[in-house]
C-alpha cells in the first residue's frame, strides 16, 4: 500500500488560522491511512515559497494538492499555475478572532466566504482548479481519495465501502425518524 507509506497528497493553507478548517481534509485522509504532508504557504506573503513548494510537490511525487485559502483566495490558483498536479481548492470563510473587542457579527468575512469561492472557481480558461464548498475540507479529502483510487484498487474498495456505510446510515436514520416521529427524533438528535 504505497499511499500509506509516502505522502501522495499535499495539504497547504495560506495561514495558520486556516488549520481549523483544513484539519477536515487530514482527518479523512488519516481515517483511510493516506499519508499526506501539510504546510503553510501564503500566496501573498511568501510568493517565492509558493513556487518552491510546487517544485517540491512534483519532486516528492504528490498526486494531488489540497489548497485552502480565505478572502482573495489566490493560493489554489497560484499553486496550480506552477504545477501539473491536480489542485483541489477549499474556500475558507475568513474568521477574524484576533481582535477581542469586535462583536460576533464583525468577526466573519463581509462576503461570507463567497469571495473565496469565486476566487477559486473563476480561473482563466486553461488553468483549472477544482473547488469544494466553503469550509468543506473533508470533501476535498474524499475527492483526493477518488483521484488516488484510480491508481490503488484497494483504496477504491474502501471508498465503495464508505459510500455503502453512508447509504446504510441514512436508511437507518430514516427508519428511526419514521418510527419516532419528527418532533421526538429532532429533540433526541439535537440535544
Amino acid at each position: 500500500m504505497t499511499y500509506s507509506k509516502k505522502p501522495l497528497v499535499g495539504i497547504i493553507m495560506g495561514s495558520s488560522s486556516d488549520s481549523r478548517v483544513m484539519q477536515g481534509a487530514s482527518e479523512i485522509l488519516d481515517q483511510f491511512k493516506i499519508k499526506h504532508e501539510d504546510q503553510i504557504v501564503s500566496a501573498h506573503r511568501t510568493p517565492s515559497r509558493l513556487a518552491e513548494y510546487a517544485q517540491h510537490a512534483e519532486k516528492m511525487g504528490f498526486s494531488v494538492i489540497i489548497a485552502g485559502a480565505g478572502g482573495a483566495a489566490h493560493l489554489p490558483g497560484m499553486i496550480a499555475s506552477h504545477t501539473v498536479i491536480p489542485v483541489i481548492g477549499v474556500p475558507i470563510l475568513v474568521y477574524n478572532d484576533k481582535h477581542p473587542k469586535k462583536n460576533d457579527s464583525s468577526k466573519f468575512s463581509a462576503f461570507g466566504g463567497l469571495d473565496s469561492l469565486l476566487s477559486i472557481t473563476e480561473m482563466p480558461s486553461g488553468s483549472p482548479v477544482v473547488a469544494v464548498g466553503i469550509n468543506k475540507a473533508g470533501n476535498a479529502g474524499i475527492y483526493a481519495m477518488k483521484i488516488l483510487a484510480n491508481e490503488f484498487p484497494e483504496l477504491k474498495k474502501k471508498l465503495k465501502q464508505h459510500k455503502s456505510t453512508q447509504h446504510n446510515s441514512v436508511i437507518k436514520e430514516s427508519e428511526q425518524l419514521k418510527k419516532e416521529g419528527l418532533s421526538k427524533f429532532a429533540k433526541k438528535k439535537f440535544k
